[in-house]
């Protein structure tokens, strides 16, 4: 019942213009289109649903049709399949006019609605407005700030935006698994964001940004770095630098894990915080491998496989596609020029912090 009232709020005039119709076989003029298409537009921003409103339309269109008839004989039936012929007309640019003006105010409203998730998914990321303010906005998109929250931010080989197919998949991924539960699924700068609780509550630790990372990853078959957890909306901004910077460290070191824990690359920032000193330990210990014949760099590469490979020979081989023989005369040479031997513990260690340095640094490409 009261939908159909709804409906008769916004068809003021519509019975008699159906019946003038009727008369006349006119068709509706440009003022009685712009009438009606600024009804769909205050039957959307008043939220009244389209199927409502078209049904309305058409049951107005029925009750008038018995007054079509009101020529009371005095037509031929000719005469009278033309006047249901132009009411039927009528109706159609009355309902075209009408869902026109209804789906513009739609795409207006999404619109407005997107430009305010926008600005507060980049206030939130970059703190840049008062916490007040920011706490009450987080509550229309779901987010309680007081809260514990970890950011995951996943690269893949394409910029993604909110429209994107991956977001939507990933979206639709999590909200299956652990429904509306204060999750956030965004974009930035063409990279997929995941802001998620991580206080035990909500789907609880870190469960809704590690399911992200897994879902993320299969869907861009790019990395992700998940930020450590932290509190309040400046835990939120915490934990999207260090993501950042996860990704970052990550490209320069030349990892290849497809999901990362920015608590497990915490070193790689203490070895950078002082620049100087680091730079000096890499023209220390590994600045001697340049007067090597093809440079530094493949020697470098050496190191780095047998580290990886746990200093096993056979293993750190097998990745660098030589014999064990070829390596261990790698090793040897490494040893002379550096003066640090690969297999002695304390070497080892100088030699592998140096070997991090440098790529943290970009040396030898970049000079330090």
């Amino acid at each position: 019942m009261r939908d159909s009232q709804d409906a008769e709020d916004y068809l003021a005039g519509y019975a008699v213009l159906l019946d003038e119709v009727s008369r006349t076989g006119r068709r509706l003029t440009r003022d009685e289109i712009v009438v009606r298409r600024q009804e769909g537009e205050r039957a959307a921003v008043a939220g009244r649903r389209l199927r409502d409103m078209v049904v309305g339309h058409l049951a107005a269109t029925r009750a008038a049709w018995p007054d079509l008839s009101g020529i009371k004989g005095a037509v031929g039936q000719r005469d009278l399949s033309a006047a249901a012929l132009a009411v039927l007309g009528a109706t159609e640019q009355a309902v075209d006019a009408f869902t026109e003006g209804y789906d513009h105010a739609q795409r207006l409203a999404v619109r407005r609605e997107e430009a305010a998730r926008r600005e507060f998914v980049d206030d939130l990321l970059y703190g840049r407005s008062d916490l007040g303010s920011l706490s009450e906005r987080a509550q229309r998109f779901g987010l309680r700030l007081a809260r514990s929250h970890t950011v995951a931010v996943a690269v893949g080989d394409e910029p993604y935006d909110e429209t994107h197919p991956v977001t939507r998949r990933v979206e639709s991924a999590l909200i299956g698994r652990f429904g509306h539960r204060r999750i956030l699924i965004t974009t930035k700068d063409g990279r997929l964001v995941c802001i998620a609780p991580s206080d035990g509550e909500d789907g609880g630790g870190a469960g809704p940004a590690r399911y992200f990372a897994k879902q993320a990853h299969a869907a861009t078959g790019g990395r992700v770095v998940l930020g450590r957890s932290h509190p309040g909306p400046g835990g939120v901004v915490l934990s999207y630098e260090e993501a950042l910077s996860g990704h970052n460290i990550i490209s320069r070191m030349g990892l290849d894990s497809p999901v990362v824990d920015a608590a497990d690359l915490l070193v790689f920032p203490v070895l950078a915080r002082d620049r100087g000193a680091l730079a000096d330990l890499v023209r220390s210990v590994l600045g001697p491998l340049d007067s090597a014949r093809g440079g530094a760099e493949p020697l470098l590469r050496t190191l780095e496989a047998y580290f990886d490979a746990g200093c096993v020979s056979a293993e750190a081989a097998r990745r660098l596609g030589l014999s064990v023989r070829a390596l261990t005369y790698r090793l040897e040479r490494i040893a002379r020029f550096t003066g640090a031997d690969p297999g002695e513990p304390l070497d080892r260690y100088t030699l592998q912090t140096a070997v991090i340095g440098a790529r943290l640094l970009e040396w030898p490409a970049k000079e330090l």
